[in-house]
């Protein structure tokens, strides 16, 4: 998925939550206004990619415990010039969980969020412009901890907020799943 079909699919994108109605513009803008946007070193705010990795039969999605923001998330991370913005969430999954189940449901957006990532080390506070795609993946297959985390576990939906707490966007997915896999 190139920068237009990007933009193509976030101009066409159908939500009911009123958040990522907001984010849409936001995120055309950086795509329209920033040639850079796929770089980390924009510090304006800069795409990024992340996997939403469910157990279908399970109901259980597989969450990261970041190191450095120390919350639990789905994998994800930076685009580094890469504009094919699906091949960065399969990069992502890949390097922070090891599977190799990975399939990948839709090549249309998941879920859209912006999100201020705070200033770390020399690294500048700045927002993560998040394009997330919805992937399963078999509960069996062996995980492997990747260096950017603490745990890697797989979370029963059901039980989601002992782990993220309020976070809206987490939430947001899960409700999305529950109602694709009705």
């Amino acid at each position: 998925m190139n920068r237009a079909k990007l933009i193509h699919n976030l101009t066409n994108y159908q939500t009911s939550f009123v958040e990522e109605k907001a984010f849409i513009p936001r995120f055309i803008s950086l795509l329209t206004n920033f040639h850079n946007c796929y770089q980390r070193t924009l510090y304006t705010g800069h795409i990024t990619a992340s996997a939403w990795i469910i157990a279908i039969k399970e109901k259980s999605v597989l969450l990261v415990h970041h190191k450095k923001l120390n919350r639990w998330l789905q994998p994800g991370g930076h685009a580094d010039g890469e504009e094919d913005i699906i091949n960065v969430a399969v990069k992502e999954a890949v390097e922070e969980t090891g599977l190799k189940s990975l399939k990948l449901h839709m090549e249309e957006i998941f879920d859209i969020d912006i999100h201020l990532i705070p200033h770390y080390k020399a690294v500048q506070s700045h927002f993560h412009y998040d394009i997330r795609f919805l992937f399963s993946a078999d509960i069996r297959e062996q995980y492997v901890l990747s260096r950017e985390s603490n745990k890697l576990a797989w979370i029963p939906m059901e039980n989601i907020d002992q782990f993220v707490g309020s976070n809206k966007s987490i939430h947001r997915m899960v409700f999305k799943t529950n109602l694709f896999f009705k």
